[in-house]
């Protein structure tokens, strides 16, 4: 990793009003390594530039940070891990669990969490509505991973009746918002200003109806 992509790194956690140690920010810089070092042989992401992986995949994770609540948290659709190992790497008390359908997916998080010695992170490979966890979770987490209505659908089953839907988009998605069950309040939009990057990012926040 190049000193002047270190560089543009820490300006973007500054950006961010991130304040991560010096061995999360290696962890994360780690994790953007084996990322560009993986993706030649399993195709994890179509962004090749290292650059382009920072503000793209990392700063755009990082950016949901100050939003996401809940001690046990499942990201579902993590394809090489975004947002959850950033995500993990900021929050060691917090436990995450990754899942993914494709088990080159999964083997790259097996191994990205081995090398980083993230003992808050297990990795699974499911179809979302196949997997019954032990315990409810309290946040299910998507970057991209399909529609509103799809995601609440599919992944209800997989947190408490308090917990929280957190789904990152692109640009506001009023027609999702406006397919979305009944049952279902949108408690929070969050418009993202993500460092280096233009066009518009969302966080939407989703709970059950009490």
């Amino acid at each position: 990793m190049s000193r002047d992509l270190e560089l543009t790194f820490r300006e973007g956690l500054r950006q961010l009003s991130l304040v991560p140690s010096d061995k999360q920010i290696n962890q994360l810089l780690d994790y953007l390594n084996l990322l560009e070092k993986w993706n030649g042989a399993y195709n994890l992401t179509s962004i090749r530039e290292p650059d382009k992986m920072l503000r793209l995949h990392l700063l755009d994770s990082l950016s949901v940070a100050p939003m996401i609540s809940g001690e046990r948290i499942i990201d579902v659709g993590t394809g090489p891990g975004l947002p959850g190992i950033p995500l993990a790497i900021l929050f060691p008390h917090r436990q995450f669990t990754l899942m993914d359908s494709n088990g080159k997916k999964t083997r790259f998080l097996f191994q990205v969490r081995t090398q980083l010695g993230l003992e808050n992170v297990e990795e699974i490979q499911s179809r979302v509505e196949a997997y019954r966890p032990t315990k409810p979770f309290d946040a299910v987490t998507s970057r991209a991973f399909t529609s509103l209505k799809d995601m609440v659908e599919k992944c209800t089953h997989l947190i408490d009746e308090r917990g929280s839907f957190y789904a990152m988009k692109g640009q506001y998605p009023v027609k999702e918002l406006s397919a979305l069950p009944k049952h279902y309040n949108v408690v929070a939009s969050h418009q993202l200003q993500v460092p280096g990057v233009e066009g518009e990012r969302h966080l939407i926040e989703i709970k059950l109806s009490k």
